[in-house]
């Protein structure tokens, strides 16, 4: 009876375990995420940017 508990213990410390790992994980993805998510807002904007900026210059070009 007392190993049973033992083995219950151990099987509980072992979840505890990884639901603290898992729980770093996520924590870390979602750094990760908001970081991408960032870059990726940046990255549209200057996208915009040159966009504008080119058909600006497009119409200065002078027709055929």
């Amino acid at each position: 009876m007392h190993s049973d508990f033992d083995s219950l213990e151990q099987k509980i410390d072992q979840v505890l375990a990884l639901c603290s790992r898992l729980n770093a994980e996520n924590a870390a993805l979602r750094d990760r995420v908001a970081g991408l998510e960032n870059d990726k807002r940046d990255l549209t904007e200057r996208i915009g940017s040159a966009r504008t900026r080119l058909e600006t210059l497009m119409t200065k070009l002078p027709e055929e």
